[in-house]
């Protein structure tokens, strides 16, 4: 087959904007998008050319889980792209491939398992309590995201990362320059830059350490000479990037909850579906605007039908195949007791999200403590009128105005 009869076999390009969303609304373009085809194609506001963009879930995860698609690849292409800015490092952890990739996540994995997660739990419970108490003390109406959804994942963060309470502000301050999109690149760099050095001396005086925090088993790694002290700090700075993104998912959770009360009323009454409910709202919110991190096809690769070319960049969303009816019946339906429920909320494949557990346990600690412990917990306004993040990367409220 002629590159040219290739070509008029090609879906068009399709221009996706960053639209500012709000509530969990579903992106109307991404709607589009499904409905046209298993693999379409797409152009986003900033970077240069299209991109492939596949949205069913078998798709997604054969992109995601292939090494003829590179992340390594990007870092020298102009690709189509949501964020304005490109700024990962070298040897930043979202760009590397097998075995280099692989190497550095060994580093961390012990902070990240079962066994790490739960190290926090108390820890994490207690500091829950206390902004919970305070909520209450300081009494109705109040800003959940401010009092509650925003210092509670900082100060969870912190801890796993062994970072010292007195510098969680600068690390949120920080982490909300390099996330967002509107200050431009010179600040997001900059940022990026002082959270790096940051980590860079607290690595560095860690190296010979025996801690179980995600720091210090970086310092002991850099130490035994197992990763570079510059692809440390990448990953600690993506690690500690990460953790904030519950103040996101777990604010367009309690929106929907509180602004569906039946929801909320039967995770009071029946404690037990808890976790299965936390799984199908991670499921279901709309994490993020548009679409992540590329990959590049390293040679023809065939993908829902459609031949893609070596060099060609790919997209996969997660968001849609979360909503892949040929694998969750009624995608659109809040079922809190789903199952199975094998969503890729956190990704899929090497590149899969290491805080999963992390998020799925401050989740449930959340839930619990909101929950059962404001019992009459409501919204203070109506829910068009709460305000939703502009320009950001990632979704969520700005603000959860609350009483009870």
């Amino acid at each position: 087959m002629s590159d040219e009869t290739l070509s008029d076999n090609r879906p068009p390009v399709r221009q996706w904007p960053a639209l500012d969303l709000t509530g969990v609304d579903f992106d109307p373009v991404l709607t589009e998008l499904m409905a046209e085809g298993p693999v379409t194609r797409i152009r986003l506001p900033n970077g240069e050319g299209w991109a492939w963009l596949a949205t069913r879930m078998d798709d997604v995860r054969t992109v995601t889980n292939d090494p003829r698609f590179s992340r390594e690849a990007v870092m020298d292409r102009p690709v189509t792209r949501l964020a304005p800015h490109f700024i990962p490092g070298r040897d930043a952890v979202g760009f590397l491939d097998p075995p280099d990739h692989t190497r550095l996540r060994r580093a961390v994995a012990a902070a990240f398992t079962a066994k790490g997660v739960e190290r926090v739990r108390e820890r994490a419970r207690g500091m829950l309590d206390e902004l919970v108490e305070e909520l209450l003390c300081d009494g109705p109406p109040a800003d959940l995201t401010e009092a509650v959804l925003g210092p509670f994942p900082i100060a969870v963060i912190c801890e796993l990362m062994g970072v010292p309470a007195a510098d969680r502000q600068s690390m949120h301050t920080w982490t909300q320059l390099i996330l967002s999109s509107s200050h431009g690149a010179h600040v997001s760099e900059r940022a990026k830059e002082e959270m790096g050095a940051y980590f860079s001396d607290l690595i560095g005086q860690r190296e010979g350490s025996t801690g179980e925090d995600v720091t210090s088993l970086l310092g002991a790694a850099v130490g035994r000479g197992e990763v570079s002290l510059s692809e440390a700090v990448g990953l600690a700075v993506l690690l500690q990037i990460g953790g904030e993104a519950v103040t996101n998912n777990s604010g367009q959770m309690f929106y929907l909850l509180l602004t569906r009360p039946e929801l909320a009323d039967r995770l009071r009454t029946d404690p037990a579906i808890r976790p299965q409910a936390i799984e199908e709202l991670l499921r279901l919110i709309p994490h993020r605007n548009a679409v992540g991190l590329s990959r590049i096809a390293l040679e023809d690769v065939e993908i829902g039908g459609v031949r893609i070319r070596e060099g060609d960049a790919v997209y996969v969303s997660y968001l849609a195949a979360n909503r892949d009816p040929e694998v969750f019946p009624d995608p659109e339906t809040i079922d809190l007791t789903r199952a199975p429920n094998p969503h890729v909320a956190f990704g899929f494949g090497p590149h899969y999200c290491p805080g999963g557990m992390l998020a799925r346990l401050e989740s449930q600690l959340l839930m619990d403590a909101l929950l059962d412990g404001v019992p009459r917990l409501r919204p203070a306004v109506a829910p068009e009128q709460v305000p939703f993040r502009r320009g950001a990367l990632i979704r969520g409220p700005e603000a959860l105005p609350v009483t009870w």
